[in-house]
C-alpha cells in the first residue's frame, strides 16, 4: 500500500492459493495492508444500486477520474477512517463471487520508466477497488477491466493486484505507466509477494494463464530495455535489485515460503526466489493466517527474540498493519455462501481474524467507527489496544493471545458450519441474506466480547508489572 500527500512511504505483503494447493478447494488471496501504526480502518458492505444518471469517480487522492457504469453489484470492502485522502477501500468480494485485493507496493526501475513515465493522475491504490471490484463477474474479467483502464488513462504507481473467484487466481502487475502483466496462479501452486515486481517469465502464447498490454514485448525491444533477450522474464526487466529489496523484501518471501515449503532452503536475500511455489502439504487457513501473522519465528531474525540479527530482516507481521484480510471462496457452493471475507483488525500477529459472508448486507456497528484517537466503540481500536497491551510483556502475554486466536478459530468454525448447513435449506433469498448477516453479526460480535475479556485481564495483570515494584524481603 502506498499513501500520499503527509503520509509515509508503506508496503504490504500479499499470498494467493490456488484451489488444488487448499485441503478443502478454495481459492484464497489475502494481504496485510501496511501503512501507519495508528491509523483506523472500516468496514463496509455496498448494497446493488442501479443509477439513472451517468456516474463518475474521482479520486479525492490524486484527481484520477473516469467514467462508471450505471450497474454497481454489491460488495463488502475496508476503506480508511477518512476520506480526506482517498477512499483506499483495499479489499472485498463482489455479489458475483469475485474477490478482490489492492494493492501490494512495489518498484520499477529507472531505466524502464524513463521510456514510460508513470502518471502523475492515472489510476493509483485508492481508486482500485472501487473502480474495479462493483463491475466483474470474474476474476479474469478484473483483470482486463484493470488492465484496460490502465493502458487507457496509465497509472501513477507501480503495485500488484489480487484477484480470485471459485476458479482461477490471478496476479496483475503494472511496471510502468502504461504497461502490465498478469499471471494466474496454477491451481496447486501459490504465491507470497512483498514488495517487489514478482512475475517471472511471460509466456506470450499462452492466454489462459497470461494476460498482459498491448504492445509490451514492442516497448521493451524498441528501447533495448531486456538484459537477457533468450526469455521475457518481467521482474529481470522492469523491476528493481538493489540491497533494500535483499532487507526489506525478498525474506518476507523467504518466510512465507519457509513455512509453507520447508523442503527447500532458501537464501532471505536471494534475488532468485520463485514466485510460484508448490506447498510441501495441502493447506489451510490455519496456515495462511500464520503467514500473514509471521515474524521470522525461530530463526534469528525474529524482532521478538534475542538473536543479534533480530531486527537485520523487516517482517511480514508488522507494527503499521492496519488491517489484514483472507478472501475465501469455497467450492461447491452459492457464491453468497461460499465467500467468506477474513478480517483482522490490526496488527496481525496480535489479532484475530473474523469471517464475513460474502451474502451479508451488514457489519458489526463497531465495525463502521473510529478515527485517528482510540475510542472503545471502535473495532479497530479494539484489536489495536490488545496489541499495545502484549508488546512490552510479549513473553508473558503473547500465548495468551495465541490461545484466543485458537478458541475463536473453533468457534467461527462451528458457527460457519452450522449457517452453511441451514443457508443451503434455504429458497429465500431474503431469508438466505438475512441469516448470512445474523452469523456474521454474531462472529464479529463474539470476536469482540472475547478480546475485550481478554484485554480486562491483561490489564489488571499488567498492575503488578511496573517497574517501580519492589520485592519485600520477608525478614523485614
Amino acid at each position: 500500500m502506498t499513501l500520499y500527500k503527509s503520509f509515509e512511504f508503506s508496503a504490504c505483503t500479499s499470498i494467493l492459493v490456488g484451489k488444488k494447493a487448499m485441503a478443502d478447494g478454495s481459492t484464497v488471496i489475502g494481504r496485510n495492508e501496511d501503512a501507519k501504526s495508528a491509523w483506523p480502518k472500516h468496514m463496509v458492505i455496498h448494497p446493488h444500486q442501479e443509477f439513472d444518471a451517468p456516474q463518475e469517480f474521482i479520486s479525492k487522492d490524486n484527481g484520477f477520474k473516469m467514467p462508471l457504469p450505471q450497474v454497481r453489484f454489491k460488495y463488502s470492502a475496508t476503506p480508511e477512517w477518512t476520506a480526506e485522502f482517498g477512499l483506499f477501500e483495499e479489499d472485498g468480494i463482489n455479489e458475483y463471487g469475485v474477490a478482490m485485493s489492492a494493492t501490494e507496493s512495489a518498484y520499477a526501475n529507472e531505466r524502464v520508466l524513463g521510456y514510460d513515465p508513470l502518471v502523475k493522475d492515472g489510476i493509483g491504490e485508492e481508486a482500485m477497488v472501487t473502480v474495479v471490484l462493483p463491475y466483474i463477474k470474474t476474476a479474469r474479467e478484473g483483470v482486463k477491466r484493470l488492465g484496460q483502464i490502465i493502458e487507457k488513462y496509465g497509472t501513477c504507481e507501480s503495485n500488484g493486484i489480487l484477484f480470485a473467484d471459485q476458479e482461477e487466481v490471478w496476479y496483475l502487475e503494472t511496471g510502468s505507466g502504461h504497461h502490465f502483466v498478469a499471471q494466474r496462479i496454477p491451481d496447486d501452486c501459490y504465491a507470497v509477494v512483498a514488495n517487489q515486481l514478482a512475475i517471472q517469465e511471460i509466456d506470450f502464447n499462452d492466454p489462459a494463464n497470461f494476460i498482459f498490454s498491448t504492445g509490451i514485448q514492442e516497448f521493451v525491444a524498441t528501447n533495448h530495455l531486456n538484459p537477457d533477450p533468450t526469455c521475457f522474464n518481467f521482474r529481470n526487466i522492469f523491476g528493481t535489485h538493489e540491497l533494500s529489496d535483499e532487507i526489506y523484501s525478498t525474506p518476507r518471501v523467504w518466510d512465507g515460503q519457509r513455512y509453507l515449503t520447508p523442503s527447500v532452503k532458501q537464501d532471505p536475500m536471494s534475488e532468485e526466489l520463485p514466485f510460484i511455489q508448490r506447498a510441501d502439504h495441502l493447506l489451510y487457513m490455519d496456515d495462511l493466517k500464520y503467514v500473514l501473522g509471521a515474524h521470522f519465528q525461530n530463526t534469528p531474525y525474529d524482532p521478538l527474540g534475542k538473536a543479534p540479527e533480530k531486527n537485520k530482516f523487516r517482517p511480514i507481521s508488522l507494527a503499521k498493519t492496519q488491517e489484514s484480510h483472507l478472501l475465501q471462496l469455497r467450492p461447491n457452493l452459492p457464491v453468497e455462501i461460499a465467500g467468506l471475507h477474513w478480517v483482522a483488525m490490526g496488527v496481525t500477529a496480535q489479532s484475530v481474524f473474523v469471517p464475513v459472508y460474502a451474502g451479508s448486507t451488514e457489519v458489526h456497528p463497531a465495525y463502521k467507527v473510529g478515527q485517528k484517537t482510540y475510542s472503545s466503540d471502535s473495532a479497530y481500536w479494539v484489536y489495536k489496544l490488545l496489541g499495545v497491551l502484549v508488546d512490552p510483556h510479549y513473553a508473558q502475554f503473547g500465548p495468551k493471545v495465541l490461545d484466543l486466536k485458537k478458541e475463536l478459530a473453533v468457534k467461527f468454525t462451528q458457527i460457519i458450519k452450522q449457517t452453511d448447513k441451514k443457508a443451503l435449506t434455504l429458497n429465500d433469498p431474503l431469508a438466505l441474506s438475512e441469516l448470512l448477516t445474523k452469523a456474521s453479526l454474531e462472529m464479529q460480535a463474539l470476536g469482540l466480547s472475547e478480546t475485550q475479556k481478554l484485554t480486562a485481564e491483561l490489564i489488571t495483570e499488567a498492575t503488578d508489572l511496573s517497574p517501580l515494584n519492589f520485592k519485600t524481603d520477608a525478614n523485614l
